[in-house]
């Protein structure tokens, strides 16, 4: 049986926001207009702005207001608009007819001054259970504001990250609320899309330590988790990946 992917993040939006309890870990998302962005502008102060259907990071903008107008970061590259029209035809010309989304800006915590999130992988089990194989962070090339490992993102362990935000026992019961709320996600998610055999979380985590959704990935990278010093992470993560028929052979 095919494993089913989804590409459109507002089809998956809609689909977490059925829950109830997960709205507190979306950040507001909307199609992007000029009236969506500028009132998300107001409202929050930062907003992203990221292609429905896309990978690797590619094409997501970062919009800040400040004094002088708006600031608009792709990549490493930033320009200031005076006012929202400016900003939004420079948007439009970027963008173009495809569907753009426009998401509260969560402020990313850092680590040596470069921001940093989580990617959670979540895995039906040979048994068919739901399970959170590997938890890993990834910490964004410096001065860019995604953190994938394809922008030149560094993947690091969680515990190497947040050293400077908790403590040990702290770090293990984060870890333990992630894994859990991984496994909600992906029990959620099949109940629409019965075919999915896997998914990568992007958590964001903001100054006060709350932890965000930002994005859920059906075709998550297997391979990210080699970079952990621990190899049983990705062995097992690679195993599951085998039995459900992603991924052939045994290779560890």
């Amino acid at each position: 049986m095919t494993i089913q992917r989804i590409t459109s993040k507002w089809d998956k939006t809609k689909v977490l926001l059925r829950n109830t309890a997960f709205h507190r870990l979306i950040p507001e998302t909307a199609k992007l207009s000029k009236a969506s962005l500028g009132e998300m502008l107001g409202r929050y102060g930062m907003v992203y702005v990221k292609p429905n259907r896309g990978t690797f990071g590619n094409g997501v903008i970062r919009v800040e207001k400040v004094k002088r107008g708006f600031k608009y970061q792709t990549g490493t590259k930033i320009r200031v608009f005076a006012n929202l029209d400016s900003l939004y035809s420079h948007v439009k010309r970027t963008t173009g007819r495809r569907l753009f989304l426009v998401q509260k800006g969560i402020q990313l915590l850092k680590h040596a001054n470069r921001r940093f999130d989580f990617r959670v992988m979540v895995q039906l089990s040979p048994k068919g259970k739901w399970e959170t194989t590997g938890i890993i962070g990834r910490l964004a090339y410096p001065k860019k504001i995604v953190t994938n490992y394809h922008s030149g993102g560094t993947p690091l362990p969680f515990e190497k990250l947040m050293s400077t935000h908790m403590n040990g026992s702290q770090q293990q019961n984060y870890m333990s609320m992630l894994r859990k709320m991984g496994i909600q996600v992906a029990q959620h998610m099949q109940s629409t899309y019965p075919r999915i055999k896997e998914i990568g979380i992007d958590v964001a985590v903001d100054s006060k330590l709350n932890p965000w959704i930002l994005e859920v990935n059906t075709k998550p990278d297997p391979y990210i988790f080699r970079k952990l010093k621990d190899r049983s992470v990705f062995q097992k993560v690679y195993r599951y990946a085998v039995a459900y028929g992603r991924l052939k052979g045994k290779r560890t």
